[in-house]
């Protein structure tokens, strides 16, 4: 039998539906917990695509992808008001 793990130590993709509010209310939503989360993300996307023996375009072309959604997420107002400019 595998032994009970905690409902605070279960991934998000193993928790059931109507275990989710409580596992909500158990995480740590404080400023550090927070900036430790978005650490331990950094590293695991840092190690799994970054810092590997036989690299690849994989993990730079998701970071450069990121950047343009970014950038465009960020200037779409002015995008927006371009469009319907008219140039005469």
């Amino acid at each position: 039998l595998p032994a009970a793990v905690l409902l605070k130590d279960t991934k998000l993709m193993d928790v059931k539906l109507g275990q989710l509010g409580s596992w909500l209310a158990m995480r740590d939503f404080t400023p550090g917990g927070i900036l430790g989360a978005m650490q331990r993300g950094y590293n695991r996307y840092y190690n799994k695509y970054i810092n590997v023996r036989k690299g690849g375009l994989g993990g730079i072309s998701m970071v450069l992808a990121g950047y343009i959604v970014l950038s465009y997420v960020w200037s779409y107002s002015h995008v927006k008001h371009d469009r319907w400019r008219k140039y005469h």
